[in-house]
């Protein structure tokens, strides 16, 4: 789609989105979106120049429209029957993608060629890049992005978003390794290359300490890029005492000269951590 085209269809969502009726033209428009998101054509957000990420609030807009123009229906895939507004992806061979039964991805969701999909979950409007695998029991949320090469263990959860508008999605960055039921959730960023010990919960309010020098340094929302963090906790002082409250540690670095694949298992163990 020529960006002329783009623009005006943009324009389109962002009209509709405030409107009260909602005709066949205007179903049609949604589903242009939603077809543009499941090609990859479109994402919900992408990498800007700057190393920075512009979140496409239209796109947002136009999956939450999907839910208004589209009627629930019953879709059966072999010995399976669900009931829906939102189809499943299909052909999956044709997008180069394997994909583990009973794993389920969304229409509107984009798989890249390489990703496998062990028996997991892949919501609308997430983009899932080449490379990854998205392991037993992973969910990837609405909107959320995840780059090249990463590996989501068994478990790890996702978090997802639709709104409020100006909400980020959860951004996993190239080559990074999640360990078995991590989550990452409300706009997180997660750095390339990074690990993340088995176990470790980050949400925009959980503190994100670096313990490698002298004095700790807090960081909340990003996970920078090769970072090896582990679950820990921090103390805070409240009316009725001291508590332990959740935090996650950065402990090391991952090594240039590890290689990638060997490094997700091999950097953790360095600091007897397990993933």
């Amino acid at each position: 789609m020529s960006t002329t085209d783009l623009a005006a269809l943009q324009a389109r969502i962002d009209t509709l989105f405030d409107a009260t009726d909602l005709d066949d033209a205007a179903a049609a428009d949604v589903e242009r979106v939603l077809d543009l998101l499941d090609t990859g054509e479109l994402r919900v957000a992408e990498p800007t120049a700057d190393g920075g990420w512009q979140v496409n609030q239209w796109a947002k807009k136009a999956i939450l429209l999907s839910f208004k123009t589209r009627q629930m229906e019953t879709t059966e895939v072999g010995p399976f029957e669900y009931h829906d507004k939102m189809p499943l992806k299909r052909d999956y061979a044709s997008l180069g993608v394997r994909v583990v039964p009973p794993a389920t991805a969304r229409h509107g969701s984009y798989l890249a060629p390489g990703v496998v999909m062990m028996p997991s979950y892949v919501n609308v409007g997430a983009y899932v890049d080449s490379g990854t695998m998205v392991d037993t029991w992973a969910t990837v949320g609405s909107c959320a992005q995840i780059g090249k090469d990463v590996h989501l263990s068994g478990g790890v959860g996702i978090g997802g978003v639709l709104e409020p508008m100006q909400a980020s999605p959860v951004i996993i960055e190239d080559g990074a390794f999640l360990g078995s039921r991590c989550i990452v959730v409300e706009g997180v960023k997660v750095g390339k290359e990074a690990v993340l010990g088995a176990n470790v919960v980050i949400t925009a309010s959980t503190a994100i300490v670096d313990v490698r020098g002298a004095e700790p340094v807090e960081l909340r929302g990003e996970v920078p890029p090769r970072a090896v963090v582990v679950p820990g906790t921090r103390k805070k002082q409240f009316p009725a005492g001291e508590f332990d409250l959740p935090a996650a540690l950065i402990i090391g670095e991952r090594k240039e000269s590890t290689d990638r694949k060997t490094s997700l298992t091999s950097v953790l163990r360095e600091h007897n951590v397990s993933v």
